[in-house]
């Protein structure tokens, strides 16, 4: 291509490089790192001094369902831990053999934190299913004065929690779950509020199924995005078909394989590409029209594309795809520019 060109790749790489580290470094919204960890460790506080209570309580009252909402809390209080370290590990930079530094200690985390969730409701089942058959004694004042305290926390706790930047998917991810878990503490509240005045201890068991079943649909949730990651799946929501087709739709490319999306970390999406463009074409204009397309349209702006021109069989009309590819074993789906008039 020759010096002039080398050094236009240099100085757009440069370019791109300090645009997309507005888009990495710090929060957009203007909320610190600093205090984002102070909100998330005051709700991680909060969670944890309440979920100790609980389980004092529950075994006082012998409610199986207080005991299910503190296990629920407890991934609670997992969570923003997750949260917590995965700030940390993110911070630090890439070195020796982990070239993407420590971002998967997050879903490493998120896999136990799912398996803790699954385990964890199949022993209440069992418990729910024996206090079924032969149900305990109750304290039903217990169980709904302390789960109405219980609501409390979790209010203040994901008010804590939205305060933090909730761009952040560990943040999210944290917030929801502490939302989820209040459905659990309003209906051992209607549990607690049942057994008082009705004295049907049954109530207690029914009410910790309804817990199980939000637990085992958070577990599945972590298990099953942690593991698309671990897959190399593309992203949830994300066709590497449409964007394949959208990259050769761009003028003078030709032809687009080896296309790979996929997750470093929750948030992080990254794609490579080999792209093959016009012998007429600059290729590393076309790649900077690649990566800025991508960047606005699948909000990708981790990238690695190799630009290459056409090789002359290529340009021929009818040529046959398996012949067509520039990479021996192409992976995946092969992209090429439709004929005009097709």
């Amino acid at each position: 291509m020759g010096a002039e060109h080398d050094q236009h790749d240099r100085d757009q790489y440069d370019r791109d490089q300090h645009g997309h580290g507005h888009g990495h470094d710090g929060h957009s919204h203007g909320v610190s790192a600093d205090a984002d960890r102070r909100w998330l460790a005051i709700a991680l506080t909060l969670i944890c001094g309440y979920m100790a209570v609980e389980v004092v309580i529950g075994l006082a009252a012998g409610s199986l369902a207080l005991l299910s909402d503190a296990a629920h809390m407890l991934t609670d209080a997992a969570s923003i831990v997750l949260a917590l370290v995965a700030m940390r590990l993110a911070a630090r930079p890439a070195g020796g053999g982990f070239t993407f530094g420590l971002k998967r200690a997050e879903i490493l985390s998120a896999q136990a934190n799912g398996l803790t969730l699954i385990l964890l409701a199949a022993w209440l089942t069992y418990e729910a299913v024996e206090r079924l058959v032969s149900p305990p004694e109750v304290t039903g004042s217990l169980v709904l004065y302390t789960a109405l305290a219980g609501i409390a926390v979790n209010v203040a706790a994901a008010w804590c929690i939205s305060r933090a930047n909730r761009t952040s998917l560990n943040v999210e991810g944290a917030y929801r779950h502490i939302l989820n878990d209040l459905f659990g503490f309003v209906a051992t509240a209607v549990a607690g509020l049942v057994v008082m005045t009705t004295g049907f201890a049954r109530a207690d068991a029914i009410v910790s199924l309804v817990v199980v079943v939000l637990m085992v649909k958070a577990g599945y949730g972590l298990l099953k995005e942690s593991g698309r990651i671990f897959l190399e799946a593309a992203p949830a929501g994300v066709d590497p078909g449409a964007i394949g087709d959208a990259m050769v739709a761009r003028p003078g490319v030709v032809e687009v394989h080896d296309l790979h999306v996929w997750q470093i970390t929750s948030g992080q999406t990254a794609l490579s590409a080999h792209v093959l463009v016009a012998p007429d074409r600059d290729c590393h204009a076309v790649r900077a029209e690649i990566e800025h397309g991508l960047a606005h349209a699948n909000g990708i702006t981790h990238t690695t594309l190799q630009v290459d021109h056409v090789a002359a069989e290529l340009l021929t009309v009818g040529a046959p795809q398996a012949a067509g590819g520039h990479c021996a074993e192409p992976h995946g789906a092969v992209h090429r520019e439709q004929p005009h008039g097709h």
